[in-house]
């Protein structure tokens, strides 16, 4: 069975230099789109190192949408980098420089290289809560028990 289709995103991009390469899609039914490193030199993340990599790129996202930055398997699993504060928010009111922090949990030096995809791009929509205070809650089964309370 297929699922339905819904009605197109449009998310403007700008590029900050004609090198720099568009996200995209790898798969026809890839969740993320690909962002790629735009670096004029190779940047040398040491284990537990933090840095900001930058995308050479700036988006327009509709409102009521958000888009999400979160790692790529295949990189944290081959070296260790991913997205230190996965996934990323960015707001549909942003308009600056979109880059990507990334974190070295491996033992070795990684090695980050221009063009070289480092994160992916989700477009999710965006629910505003409306807060209401309470005196008290529901009662639930579950109640109060956190981590690990429903198994490890």
């Amino acid at each position: 069975m297929e699922a339905e289709t819904s009605e197109e995103v449009i998310i403007k991009i700008l590029k900050t230099d004609p090198r720099v390469i568009l996200p995209q899609y790898e798969s026809e039914s890839a969740s993320g789109m690909d962002l790629r490193a735009f670096l004029t030199n190779d940047i040398t993340v040491p284990p537990l190192g933090r840095v900001k990599i930058p995308t050479g790129l700036k988006i327009e996202i509709p409102k009521g949408f958000e888009a999400q930055v979160r790692p790529r398997s295949g990189l944290a699993i081959k070296t260790g980098l991913t997205v230190l504060n996965s996934p990323g928010t960015i707001d549909s009111d942003y308009r600056g420089d979109l880059e990507i922090i990334l974190i070295n949990l491996s033992n070795s030096e990684v090695i980050i290289k221009d063009a070289q995809r480092i994160a992916q791009l989700v477009i999710a929509p965006v629910k505003r809560a409306v807060i209401k205070e309470t005196n008290e809650l529901s009662v639930t089964i579950r109640g109060t028990n956190g981590f690990g309370s429903t198994g490890v």
